[in-house]
């Protein structure tokens, strides 16, 4: 038995909130109409990755973004995963926010490896990984940069996480991390990953695309080129167990001498 899941690869409107709505609302409706569950866009999708006035216009948790897209959910019949820049206090956080298809919030997660030096100035780091559901599969959700670290990968594999969903802002030229890095680590971990870029510019940042969809034994289940578009792929509930590695069950921790 398999679900449809999407990625919506689009441009970065900056500082733009019904424009980023007015795509995520078409994105949302797309997906919808081919049978997807659950909608995934890119980090810090509100304001804009790149934006200068992050620290200005994040908002709260529960603030009039989540309603927006709690909204979208229930008009639309799928879930989201988004990207956004939260306040809480004097502190800001690259996070995201899932909701299901009946607009209910199901998870919330702040992005633990801040990538950079403007990053580590705008951001807090998050502190925790967390898990949820998605059509009875044990999912996650890390941002960008926290794909790259494998101990991150397997912590939740070792929780029993079979999908990984992934809101990133990757720039050119490293396409590798979702042609190489994402597809070693899904196979790696037995588990299915998907990563959600922009397209196009953004400020003096421009987005690689390659959002793609990656089985447990990294098979490319869907590839986005650079530009605009939306991608779907069926996930399977039980993959067939002769595909999936063993290394996190098999490995043995030596000593460095």
């Amino acid at each position: 038995m398999s679900f449809p899941i999407a990625i919506w690869q689009g441009i970065a409107r900056t500082d733009a909130t019904p424009a980023a709505l007015a795509d995520l609302t078409a994105a949302a409706t797309g997906a919808a109409a081919v049978g997807a569950r659950l909608l995934v866009a890119p980090e810090v999708f509100f304001p804009g990755y790149n934006s200068d006035r992050i620290a200005e216009l994040a908002q709260p948790r529960g603030g009039d973004w989540h309603h927006a897209l709690s909204a979208l959910c229930r008009e639309t019949g799928c879930g989201l995963v988004v990207g956004y820049a939260e306040r809480d206090g004097d502190a800001v956080f690259n996070a995201a926010v899932a909701f299901d298809a009946t607009g209910a919030e199901v998870t919330h997660y702040r992005k633990t490896q801040l990538f950079g030096p403007r990053e580590k100035a705008i951001f807090a780091p998050g502190d925790a990984l967390c898990t949820f559901s998605v059509e009875g599969i044990k999912a996650a959700i890390l941002i960008c940069y926290d794909v790259e670290f494998a101990p991150l990968i397997r912590d939740l594999a070792g929780q029993g996480v079979r999908l990984i969903l992934v809101p990133t802002a990757n720039p050119e030229p490293n396409l590798h991390v979702s042609k190489l890095v994402v597809p070693a680590h899904a196979i790696n971990h037995g588990l299915t990953i998907a990563y959600a870029n922009y397209a196009g510019a953004e400020g003096d940042i421009t987005y690689c695309g390659g959002s793609t969809i990656v089985a447990p034994d990294a098979t490319v289940l869907a590839y986005a080129g650079p530009g605009p578009a939306l991608i779907t792929a069926d996930i399977d509930r039980a993959p067939n167990p002769a595909l999936i590695q063993n290394q996190l069950a098999d490995y043995r921790a030596p000593k460095v001498t």
